[in-house]
């Protein structure tokens, strides 16, 4: 089955001519060495190995920006799998579409050079035809993001169709409507953080001013938030409940907090995490009053008419 990606190349995407030029995608981040031979099957592996030595060679990094870097190398040199398709930013409001056409190599001393072969297609899509879910998610932080549940979306745009309505091929989804509308509350959240109640104790996590906790990875899937806190002693995971049943979103939130406590926290930092519903949801309810590290948060929606011309 394919898959699709969005790839930055290069911040702002400094690199995408260059890419389109050389018929390729690719990472950099600062390890320089051939990784022939060093890419395993399952991205843990790469993670463990390469992460120190990442910050090896950028000590004032956290272990969350290298778990990040080295889950960005590994997905474009190993992750993705010949006939992938990826969508890269050109820098114009346009995104250039390719597909992946052969194995990783490396290209010492020129840019981005962990590198894959790519066939570049004439077409672009124009991020303003998007719907605002894949809008969203192809404007994510990150150097790669995995949209491929946006699939059926790309593709007709690719083949200049009308969009069709909302799908959801996902059967722990109870509620397709709440699933749409907090698919849009991530990124109102993430927008509005600093005002909501969240806000007053945490940040959400960010390093050298670029944000990296919104759909930040894990081996079970990306998290919907990840912050800390202001003293920098809590990573808080943050879950959307999006429509799904409530023993999937509690399952779902304690294995996000697992991977954070495991791979990401520092010695003297704690994990907690927090559900975020629309509805008040006595299930979800009860199972948390069983796991007092996570919380429960119901949030409202207002808004008002305005005739014109009246502020």
């Amino acid at each position: 089955m394919k898959s699709y990606y969005r790839l930055m190349l290069g911040q702002k995407s400094v690199h995408a001519s260059d890419c389109l030029a050389a018929n390729c995608v690719g990472t950099d981040f600062g390890i320089h060495q051939d990784l022939t031979g060093q890419l395993p099957e399952e991205w843990r592996d790469f993670n463990q190995k390469f992460i120190p030595v990442y910050l090896e060679a950028w000590p004032d990094k956290s272990k969350v920006a290298a778990g990040l870097a080295c889950g960005a190398i590994w997905t474009v040199s190993k992750g993705m799998q010949q006939g992938d398709v990826v969508l890269c930013p050109d820098g114009n409001g346009n995104y250039r579409v390719g597909e992946i056409a052969g194995p990783y190599y490396y290209a010492a001393g020129e840019m981005l050079p962990h590198r894959r072969p790519v066939t570049w297609r004439e077409q672009t899509v124009a991020r303003e035809e998007m719907s605002d879910a894949l809008r969203n998610s192809t404007g994510s932080i990150g150097t790669v993001s995995n949209i491929t549940k946006y699939a059926t979306e790309i593709e007709t745009l690719l083949a200049g169709t009308p969009l069709p309505p909302i799908t959801v091929n996902d059967e722990t989804i109870e509620d397709v409507a709440t699933f749409a509308m907090e698919k849009h509350l991530e990124f109102f959240l993430v927008q509005n953080w600093a005002y909501t109640e969240l806000g007053k104790q945490y940040d959400i996590y960010e390093e050298d001013g670029e944000l990296l906790g919104q759909q930040y990875p894990s081996d079970t899937g990306p998290l919907d938030i990840l912050a800390i806190s202001k003293d920098r002693k809590t990573l808080l995971v943050v879950e959307l409940k999006k429509g799904r049943a409530s023993d999937v979103v509690v399952g779902q939130i304690l294995r996000y907090m697992g991977y954070v406590q495991d791979a990401l926290a520092e010695p003297d930092q704690s994990v907690r995490g927090v559900i975020i519903a629309l509805e008040d949801d006595q299930r979800l309810k009860r199972a948390l009053s069983m796991v007092p590290s996570i919380d429960f948060f119901r949030y409202a929606i207002s808004f008002k008419l305005l005739k014109g011309g009246e502020e």
